[in-house]
C-alpha cells in the first residue's frame, strides 16, 4: 500500500508531460482563422494618443493595408518594430495599429518613445476588438483586401524574411501586379 501512495502521483504526472511534450512540437503559427476571406468585423475605437479620428473598420476599406495588433508589454512586438518602420517609410500601404489590452499612457509612452509607424492606432483596452478578430496574442498582423476582407493573418513577431517570404507575394497577388 505505501508503494501505491507514491505510484498515484507518477501515474497522473507522465500524461501530463506526454501532452505538454505533444503540444510543443505543434506549429502554433499554423493556427487557422476563421475570418481568412470574411470581412473585417466592424469596430470603432477611440485613438490612442486623444486625435479626433481613431480607427474602425471602415478605414481597412478602399485599398489593400495591414493592421498591426502590439501592446507597449510586448516583446515581440519591439521586435518587430524596425520592419514596421521600415515598411511606413517605403510608403506602399497604409499601417494601421490596435493597441491591445494596453493602458493609453503607456501605449503613448511606447510610440513616442520609439515613433509610429500607423497612419492611426486605435486603443483596445478592453480587448473585446481583438478577440472579435480571433487575436490570440500580441503581435499579431492582418492583411486586408481593398473591399475590406481579411486575407491573412500572421501570429508573431514580422521579420524581414517573413515579410519577402509571405507578404510580399500575397500583397503583389491581391494589388494584381505579375
Amino acid at each position: 500500500m505505501p508503494r501505491l501512495q507514491y505510484l498515484l502521483p507518477m501515474a497522473a504526472f507522465v500524461p501530463l508531460i506526454a501532452g505538454l511534450a505533444f503540444s510543443l512540437g505543434l506549429d502554433h503559427r499554423s493556427l487557422p482563422s476563421t475570418l481568412i476571406d470574411r470581412p473585417t468585423p466592424a469596430f470603432s475605437l477611440g485613438a490612442l494618443d486623444g486625435a479626433r479620428e481613431g480607427l474602425s473598420s471602415a478605414d481597412l476599406r478602399g485599398r489593400v493595408t495591414l493592421l498591426n495588433v502590439f501592446a507597449s508589454w510586448c516583446a515581440g512586438c519591439r521586435a518587430e518594430h524596425p520592419v514596421l518602420m521600415r515598411l511606413a517609410a517605403a510608403n506602399e500601404l497604409p499601417i494601421y495599429g490596435l493597441n491591445w489590452k494596453d493602458r493609453r499612457t503607456d501605449g503613448i509612452r511606447w510610440l513616442a518613445a520609439n515613433k509610429s509607424p500607423y497612419a492611426r492606432v486605435g486603443l483596445d483596452e478592453s480587448g473585446r476588438t481583438g478577440i472579435d478578430l480571433g487575436v490570440t496574442g500580441v503581435p499579431e498582423t492582418f492583411v486586408i483586401d481593398r473591399s475590406g476582407r481579411i486575407r491573412y493573418r500572421y501570429p508573431g513577431p514580422l521579420t524581414e524574411e517573413v515579410w519577402r517570404e509571405l507578404f510580399e507575394p500575397l500583397l503583389k497577388s491581391l494589388r494584381g501586379e505579375p
